[in-house]
């Protein structure tokens, strides 16, 4: 996740001035930017120390623990005990703190705590991207902690784990089942930096250098695409686009975009010609429903009722049709619908 912007102060401020002015660098939103930045060139702690025991209503060092992040040793003590109690669970469960083994963990009590050990470390590791001023050897301290590529591919394993737990989360009606008290905080995953238009210059980049010569290998991206929240619907549609190219074929931006939006037209159709011929219907009046709901984000079931009306079938028949048609295609519309809600469909979700 990316660092916030700093706020330079260059003038003595003291009190509600101080105040006020530091607060705006604290807007944080969510959980990606957990603290602000302040640069101070007028060596006001004092001041500072004064403001905040007056604001805050407590004294000494409390009313600093509220008001202030620790400073960055301390956080990377707080990250080695996360580290450590990862470590500890995954041997407890007979196996390696490695990124592969997480899919031996059996049941969804071991992934579940997989899931909260995890996320902890992740939390802590977003907190110390807000620090700028680490210096080199705190740096490599964190990184022998968790080196970068453990760190990117541990978040891939997570998302993975954690999309299918959040799907399973919405239709588990067992107050006592592990998964229902899992809070995924998608957004300690999403990096601001890492967008849509970032990874298709590195695609573009990737497939103008000759391979011997390549900066930014397939793999790398993939791994980016693979530890980042921002594409959990698109990510294996971009993943198999990718894994399509060559390099060194001197493909531009552009072209790259228009080839991702031709693959994934492709895909969509095979995967609805797919879907129409298991349900005995024509592909193109499983299209137009589709093209309906997508257009006005609304589910019609009367359309519905339509689209399987030439079936003949009785009543109590079709009703257990759409059910097995709606499964299959709630996955695609979704999809489809990049994100946005589509009214009236989440009662196939149950």
């Amino acid at each position: 996740p990316s660092t916030s912007t700093p706020l330079y102060v260059d003038r003595h401020l003291k009190y509600h001035g101080l105040i006020q002015a530091f607060s705006r660098t604290n807007r944080v939103l969510h959980g990606a930017k957990p603290c602000g930045n302040i640069l101070d060139f007028r060596a006001q702690r004092e001041a500072v120390d004064d403001a905040i025991a007056l604001f805050s209503g407590e004294a000494g060092e409390r009313a600093r623990e509220i008001w202030l992040v620790d400073p960055a040793p301390v956080v990377v003590v707080k990250l080695s005990e996360a580290v450590q109690q990862l470590e500890d669970f995954m041997q407890s469960q007979g196996v390696d703190c490695r990124p592969g083994e997480v899919a031996s963990l059996k049941g969804d009590e071991a992934r579940a705590t997989f899931i909260n050990c995890f996320r902890k470390v992740q939390r802590i590791r977003t907190q110390l991207d807000q620090y700028t001023d680490l210096d080199p050897e705190l740096r490599e301290t964190i990184d022998k902690l968790l080196p970068e590529d453990d760190l990117r591919a541990f978040r891939g394993v997570y998302l993975d784990v954690a999309q299918e737990l959040k799907a399973r989360q919405e239709k588990t009606p067992d107050p006592n089942d592990p998964i229902r008290q899992l809070d995924f905080e998608f957004v300690l995953f999403d990096s601001a930096l890492i967008d849509y238009d970032y990874i298709m210059k590195l695609i573009a980049r990737f497939t103008g250098q000759p391979p011997r010569k390549q900066k930014i290998s397939r793999e790398q991206i993939i791994g980016l695409l693979a530890g980042n929240a921002k594409f959990l619907d698109e990510r294996e549609d971009m993943v198999e686009y990718i894994n399509t190219l060559t390099e060194g074929k001197g493909l531009d931006e552009q072209a790259i975009r228009e080839g991702y939006e031709r693959f994934k037209a492709e895909k969509n159709a095979r995967e609805l010609a797919v879907i129409a011929e298991k349900h005995g219907l024509s592909p193109d009046a499983l299209q137009g429903f589709i093209d309906s709901i997508l257009s006005r984000r609304i589910f019609d079931p009367d359309a519905l009722t339509e689209l399987l009306r030439p079936l003949g079938l009785g009543w109590k028949v079709r009703a257990q049709k759409e059910l097995e048609l709606m499964d299959d295609l709630t996955p695609l519309l979704r999809k489809q619908a990049e994100g946005q809600e589509i009214s009236g469909l989440e009662v196939y979700a149950q």
